[in-house]
């Protein structure tokens, strides 16, 4: 599984928010887009989480 966390550049941010400085960090996962948080350290606690869960997964169904 991949599971990645990126910052959003200001392309894909309003123009409220850019001003504003406001700071988004996406979570994906095999290239979907899971989850967007505001925090960088909550981004990549829930990549953890997700990678955790998949791993449960693999284990339950070896």
């Amino acid at each position: 599984m991949t599971v990645k966390v990126t910052e959003r550049d200001d392309s894909h941010k309003s123009h409220e928010g850019v001003a504003a400085g406001i700071r988004i960090w996406d979570v994906y996962q095999q290239d979907l887009l899971v989850g967007m948080f505001h925090s960088e350290k909550d981004a990549y606690n829930y990549k953890a989480e997700l990678e955790t869960q998949e791993q449960q997964r693999e284990r339950r169904s070896a």
